[in-house]
């Protein structure tokens, strides 16, 4: 964990944190982060981009989803890939092999994208003609839901080798979320202690309407209702009035 995002400030030790001025620093760098989410966020609109924060444990995952959705959108709309990892590129390498560009974000100790390393990356990234960026967060289910990056939803993956109750577990990423992917279906079959229905009620305990859907990259399955979803949200970007009527980023704060 690290010190930027307050992770090493719990309740046993937020009394000596406050005394030596650790929470006004650390308040300083979320308006800061904040301030610099915002610039991405009008670069992103000046190249009429849809950018997406992909969130999930480590192993959700994220990158296979990422494999067969580029692929599926090929000939339809064009995408970019960022990827955050605290070490190696092997990721960014497997979305590159699809003929897309990707630019790998090291992370170091951070457990974390900040709004700071996504503006960086962009340096290396040409957005033109680019219809979608994904940005695949660091795996984790706690930090990368206080951080916003500038983009315009939050996707919080879930699979089935977890399990049903980690929507009530992790409250502060769920409810960030602006839709949920229940990834890996095909080994339902196999995982006879993943509920899904237990997963949504878990997820409608949140107070969030947030649209679950469930698929497996692997397999295909599902696949069709996450491609209508991402072209629904680029038409709607391309319309001000309806873009304009969506002011919540789906970033929240313990």
């Amino acid at each position: 964990m690290c010190d930027t995002c307050g992770c090493s400030i719990t309740p046993g030790n937020r009394k000596s944190a406050a005394a030596i001025h650790a929470l006004p620093v650390l308040e300083g760098l979320l308006a800061e982060n904040d301030r610099m989410a915002a610039h991405n966020r009008e670069h992103f609109a000046r190249h009429g981009v849809l950018a997406l924060n992909l969130m999930s444990s480590p192993g959700a995952g994220k990158t296979l989803l990422l494999e067969a959705t580029v692929e599926a959108l090929k000939g339809g709309l064009s995408c970019a890939v960022l990827v955050g990892d605290l070490a190696t590129d092997n990721d960014a390498r497997r979305i590159a092999a699809h003929g897309v560009p990707a630019v790998q974000i090291g992370t170091g100790q951070a457990c974390h994208l900040d709004a700071h390393m996504v503006h960086d990356a962009l340096h290396g990234m040409d957005l033109a003609g680019i219809d979608i960026l994904f940005i695949e967060n660091v795996g984790n289910l706690v930090c990368p839901a206080s951080f916003d990056l500038g983009q315009h939803d939050n996707v919080v993956l879930l699979s089935v080798t977890e399990g049903d109750d980690k929507p009530a577990k992790y409250p502060v990423m769920f409810r960030a979320a602006d839709l949920v992917l229940l990834s890996k279906a095909d080994l339902l079959p196999v995982m006879d202690d993943f509920d899904p229905a237990r997963a949504e009620a878990a997820l409608r305990g949140l107070a969030t309407d947030a649209p679950l859907l469930v698929l497996s990259a692997r397999r295909g399955q599902g696949m069709a209702g996450w491609l209508d979803w991402l072209r629904e949200r680029h038409a709607a970007l391309r319309q001000p009035r309806l873009a304009a009527a969506r002011p919540h980023f789906g970033v929240l704060r313990a």
